[in-house]
Formats: C-alpha cells, sequence, structure tokens
C-alpha cells in the first residue's frame, strides 16, 4: 500500500520503520528523513536514526536507496501517533504495535477460519452425520468467522488504547 503520491512529500517527516535494514534500523525504529530524491524510478532517502537513553540520545545519519517509491513506503510507514509519542514507548511496545497494527485477514484470520471449518466439518460430519451435521457444521462455520473477525478488530482496539494509556497517563487522562 502506497502512503505518499510522491517522494517531496516524505521530507522532513517521521517513520515507522517496519523491516529491518541491516546495520542502520531496526523495527520499530523511528526515522527522520531529512532529504530525498527520485532518480527515474529509484529513490534515494537521506534519514537520520535518533536513539534515547537515559542519560542521554545520540543520532546518525543514513543514506538508503530503494527500487520504487512503493519499496521506500513498504520499508518506513508514516504513523503519527507512533512518531508523535515515540519517545514514551519502549521498543518492544512497538514492535508489539506493529505486529498487531499490521495483521489482515490473510495473515490472520484466515488460518483460524480454515483450522476451525475443517474442525468443525469432520466432527458434523462424521460424528453427527446427516442433515443435522451439516446444518451444525454450516452455522458453526458462521459463528468462527464472526469470531475470527471480532477477534482481529478487539486486539487492534485493545493494543492502541493500550499506547494511548501509556502516552496519557503523564496528562492525567484516564480511559475506561
Amino acid at each position: 500500500m502506497n502512503y505518499l503520491l510522491n517522494i517531496d512529500e516524505a521530507i522532513d517527516r517521521k517513520f515507522l520503520v517496519t523491516k529491518a535494514m541491516r546495520g542502520q534500523a531496526d523495527v520499530g525504529t523511528i526515522i527522520h528523513v531529512m532529504d530525498a530524491e527520485q532518480q527515474g524510478a529509484a529513490v534515494i532517502v537521506y534519514y537520520r536514526v535518533t536513539r534515547y537513553n537515559e542519560k542521554f540520545h545520540d543520532y546518525q545519519d543514513y543514506t538508503a536507496k530503494f527500487e520504487n517509491l512503493a519499496a521506500f513506503c513498504k520499508w518506513a510507514q508514516p504513523d503519527n501517533f507512533i512518531a508523535r509519542n515515540y519517545e514514551c514507548f519502549s521498543l518492544r511496545d512497538i514492535q508489539h504495535y506493529i505486529k498487531i497494527k499490521n495483521r489482515s485477514f490473510t495473515s490472520f484470520c484466515l488460518p483460524i477460519i480454515i483450522v476451525a471449518a475443517i474442525i468443525i466439518w469432520c466432527l458434523s460430519l462424521f460424528v453427527v452425520k446427516g442433515v443435522v451435521g451439516i446444518i451444525i457444521g454450516a452455522f458453526l462455520t458462521i459463528v468462527v468467522v464472526i469470531a475470527a473477525f471480532a477477534l482481529l478488530k478487539v486486539q487492534k482496539k485493545k493494543e492502541k488504547m493500550r499506547l494511548y494509556r501509556k502516552v496519557s497517563a503523564g496528562w492525567g487522562v484516564v480511559f475506561e
């Protein structure tokens, strides 16, 4: 999924790294794009990685070349909430957020639905048998599909609320 129409939109923005680049930026790192240029289809990005410690923070500048704008967007995604508040989170918090945020129907719901449907249909056709077994199998399959979608939605919302609570604790805001 492309988030940018052209590379100029990326300049002076912070992005959340979702795929590690060895020796430069780990998954969950926030990068600040300092400058970018396009050479044909290729994109060259000059960015800064800031590392925070309890006592100090340091930064290091890097240059990366991507095949096209889509490759850059796949590597680093804009996420305004994390970019604004990343100093409040540990790297583990951000990596868990990425994992939950990037879940989709095909990566999360579909495997649950397929395994559950196989088990349900085996039991309903071989244990219950007949028309009653088919009706029970169809009903339980629909229930599993609805439950998988609900679980995906609840997990995403729960993770966002957990991070909002962590940020808002300093402001005295309480989410119920």
